[in-house]
């Protein structure tokens, strides 16, 4: 410290005369950047998609987007529709055919699916040769609509899908058109990131990637406004058919809008909220205006600059990093309270000094314990960054420069203010004492034992809670209950077979495509019609030919559609020919695998609806009621109309990839529903009783990519955890050399993290991406309060070398500081449950409640074990 003396001489000569005495240039400067700042605000933008949710470098991200381009299954929106009358009378169908028709015209709307334009297979069963001719809707005069009602229930293509069990309620889907572009840009974005934070880059592929990351940017930025305005669009068409149908609308493009919403809203709220606050708060403690006007100012600039900064570099908020405004807000308040306490206690201890040393006095005995302070909350906040999950790595970011940037305005805004204003009187006395801090002192001195029981009854408390801490939440639950989105998402779940996608890959093996390929070329069963061989080869380019439409009705609604051939040109005209390739998944074999695997699907309680082969396959069956043959699979496939294709084979086959798609739709309230297990009993089912080994099963979707964020909050809750423990150990050793003493320090607040865990484990509040956050928050903030009030004690122990009486004036001191800074933090926090989102409401009580425990802690549990342990050395008996 001797050979540093000179350097800190320097910077305290420095900080004199750019700051102390000239302190209207700095208030100037200050406020033409303040000014800058806002100007940049105008370009602050919000991000909610769905990438903002999952984990950094998450190979199934690729792997979904991959599968998303090769199957064209894009992004779709759904609504749910329930008329006022009944649901199949004319008037219900009129309306939903208007409905439906405003909606094929919205702009990136590709198709749109209801019960009045898929086609109707079953109401009655048709040949496929009359199918191809004309396929039945809903609308085609003379359908039976009592027979079309009992297909949309029980068929296996639309049971679960259109029509809710009680017939009320049903279901619109608008395909989106699929956005190749984007997901290209995004891979390649992904691919050079990946690269980068594992092999290095090379000094081209690193200019790439600053461009594609640009590009990409801007690219998703006009997406989401184009998806943004559709949604808008939608709404509009919606409300003007609110008087004759409840209608719901859901889907990602719709929650990412809504959730844009959601963090502007709380932006302002709880910026306003906290300002009204911190006013008041201030106004009670100090009752003079510069005291209020002062903190408040530098409260304000630090997230102006920060939100500035931001617009500037174009760094977008989420739904998690927008929290850190009303964070900032609150810690940096804490920095000007303990500066200004300080300030008015050296001026009623010494009211003779010149304004200057007053304000030299404060800064020096308060700037190393805020320095360090901040510095073990920049340490919790930065843990944060080895989270993997982007908001949160977002959020430790923020929170980190926006401490550096509240630190320097503290001792900037607050010095130079009061240098600028009249000094004033000193109003506080130099004896001056506040109740609630000498209660806590006092209780500590006579009730000592009491407290290290409770400790080690919280301890004990969080350790059987924590063992009871879950990650299963449910998406549906982030949101209010009245809010638009859970309300539409809870029909959709309950009602229409489910909310969260997951799709499972199927790839089949060489062997297997051989064989097929080989029987193809080689079928020993050739279809005969009136004696005819039609063809040797099912894969040959010679046309199948069948009757035509008013010859198929001839035959019968229960006639086999393979017997109705012996036209060559009636069947050319309607365009069926079997020049399909040879595919696995489109043969017996095949087929019944994935029936095996889409029965299972539909036996599992968590599961609604199921799409696969498995249907189209169940459709051959009942038409034929004979079981068919390879050749006569593909025939059936060729005959197929391009509507029935498009809907029943493409979405579910890759004939070149050799690979088919099930795709379902998980139940979220299910009631106890764990993903992980899920998924895992499927596979397991998959490779072990039906056969096909593990590298031909993959799984995909919004609840794989879901699930693997939620996986992952367990190892980053321990990672941060002893990462901040191990940090702000190492900070401890180096401000106070001793070990004792950073124990001492930490310990309390560790125990209020435990306690707020064990809490969640003990209600049930599963972790999810905002709570993951609380304990290191909790341990890095909390340290500060311990770091001030060790600070102060060790300064009042030098007085008499007694530690009862150092503790009593700490208390009075810092200890009033800390508790009314405690209490403006635990009510700033406790401001969040007026946000519109679940998890956010959770952070804020649960942080509050935790920071209230620290505060306790530190007023209670560390100056305990101060005296407990005696770090300070040993007490000098007073002289008689």
């Amino acid at each position: 410290m001797q050979l540093l003396s000179p350097f800190y001489r320097l910077l305290d000569k420095f900080y004199r005369a750019v700051v102390i005495n000239r302190p209207f240039l700095m208030l100037a400067l200050l406020a033409v950047l303040t000014v800058l700042s806002i100007v940049a605000m105008k370009n602050l933008k919000l991000d909610a998609s769905s990438d903002s949710l999952t984990l950094e470098h998450d190979t199934s991200i690729d792997y979904y987007r991959e599968i998303s381009k090769r199957y064209q299954n894009g992004d779709f929106l759904v609504l749910t529709y329930t008329p006022r009358v009944d649901i199949f009378s004319d008037e219900s169908i009129d309306l939903l055919k208007q409905l439906t028709d405003e909606l094929e015209k919205v702009d990136g709307v590709a198709s749109v699916f209801s019960m009045i334009d898929v086609p109707l297979l079953y109401s009655p069963m048709r040949p496929l040769a009359e199918q191809k001719a004309s396929t039945r809707t809903l609308l085609t005069p003379g359908v039976d609509r009592a027979m079309a009602k009992q297909e949309f229930l029980n068929s296996p293509i639309y049971r679960k899908m259109l029509l809710s069990a009680d017939s009320k309620t049903s279901a619109i889907l608008l395909n989106l058109k699929v956005n190749n572009e984007y997901i290209e840009m995004a891979r390649h974005r992904d691919a050079l990131r990946l690269k980068r934070d594992t092999t290095g880059l090379t000094p081209e592929e690193t200019q790439e990637l600053e461009k594609v990351a640009a590009d990409f940017l801007a690219y998703r930025t006009q997406a989401a406004v184009k998806d943004g305005e559709r949604v808008e669009v939608v709404r509009g068409i919606v409300a003007r058919y609110e008087n004759k149908a409840e209608i719901f609308l859901g889907g990602v493009s719709m929650i990412t809008t809504d959730m844009i919403t959601y963090i502007k809203s709380d932006l302002v709220v709880f910026g306003a909220a906290l300002i009204v606050f911190i006013v008041a708060m201030l106004a009670f403690l100090f009752r003079e205006w510069r005291f209020v006007i002062l903190p408040l100012t530098a409260c304000l600039m630090s997230v102006i600059f920060m939100l500035g900064w931001l617009s500037w570099i174009d760094w977008r908020m989420t739904v998690i990093s927008s929290n850190f405004v009303a964070l900032l807000l609150i810690l940096v308040f804490a920095f000007t309270i303990y500066l200004v306490a300080r300030y008015r206690e050296i001026q009623a201890q010494s009211p003779e000094l010149e304004q200057s040393e007053l304000v030299m006095a404060a800064v020096r005995a308060m700037v190393v314990p805020c320095l360090y302070s901040a510095l073990t909350a920049i340490v919790a906040f930065m843990s944060l960054v080895d989270s993997g999950i982007r908001p949160v790595i977002d959020f430790g970011w923020m929170m980190t420069i926006g401490l550096v940037v509240g630190f320097f305005l503290t001792f900037l805004v607050v010095p130079a203010g009061l240098m600028a204003l009249p000094k004033g009187e000193p109003r506080l006395s130099a004896n001056n004492s506040l109740p609630i801090a000498g209660q806590f002192s006092r209780f500590t001195e006579n009730h000592g034992g009491k407290i290290l029981i409770i400790a080690l009854l919280s301890i004990l408390f969080s350790a059987w809670g924590v063992s009871k801490l879950e990650v299963e939440n449910r998406f549906v639950d982030y949101f209010k209950s009245d809010s638009e989105i859970h309300r539409g998402l809870t029909v959709i779940d309950r009602q229409l077979g489910g909310t969260v996608t997951l799709d499972i890959i199927l790839d089949a093996e060489k062997s297997d495509v051989q064989v097929v390929a080989s029987d193809a070329a080689a079928s020993s069963e050739p279809i005969e019609v009136d004696g005819e061989v039609l063809s040797d080869d099912p894969f040959a380019d010679t046309p199948v030919t069948a009757t035509d439409s008013a010859a198929a009705e001839s035959a019968g609604d229960e006639e086999d559609p393979f017997a109705d051939y012996g036209d060559d040109d009636a069947f050319a005209e309607n365009g069926a020919t079997a020049k399909a390739e040879p595919s696995y998944w489109f043969s017996v074999a095949g087929l019944d695998q994935v029936k095996q695997v889409h029965n299972y699907l539909e036996s599992l309680p968590e599961v609604g609806k199921v799409q696969s082969l498995a249907t189209v396959y169940q459709l051959a069956h009942d038409i034929n009621k004979d079981k068919l043959n390879d050749f006569e699979l593909n025939v059936l496939r060729n005959m197929l109309s391009t509507d029935i294709t498009n809907f029943l084979i493409k979405p579910y086959l890759v004939d070149e990839k050799q690979q088919t798609r099930i795709t379902l739709r998980v139940i979220e309230t299910t009631e106890g529903l764990k993903r992980a297990e899920l998924v895992e009993r499927i596979r397991s089912h998959i490779i072990n009783d039906i056969g096909l080994k593990p590298e031909q099963v993959h799984f995909t979707g919004m609840l794989i990519l879901y699930n693997n964020m939620l996986q992952s909050l367990f190892d980053s809750q321990i990672a941060t955890i002893g990462l901040v423990f191990t940090s702000i150990m190492i900070m401890m050793l180096l401000l106070f050399r001793s070990i004792s003493i950073a124990f001492t320090a930490i310990l309390p607040n560790i125990l209020a993290a435990g306690v707020v865990l064990g809490a969640m484990g003990f209600v049930g509040i599963p972790m999810d991406m905002m709570t993951t956050t609380i304990a290191a928050i909790v341990v890095g903030v909390g340290v500060d309060q311990s770091i001030q009030y060790i600070y102060r004690y060790r300064d009042e122990f030098k007085v008499d070398h007694n530690y009862i009486a150092a503790m009593h004036r700490s208390h009075v001191s810092i200890g009033s500081a800390m508790y009314y800074t405690s209490v403006t933090i635990v009510v700033g926090f406790s401001i969040l449950v007026l946000s519109q989102f679940i998890p956010t409401i959770y952070f804020g009580v649960l942080t509050a409640f935790a920071m209230f425990m620290a505060v306790v802690g530190s007023l209670t549990l560390l100056p305990k074990l101060i005296l407990l342990f005696k770090p300070f050395g040993p007490e000098t008996k007073p002289a008689e």
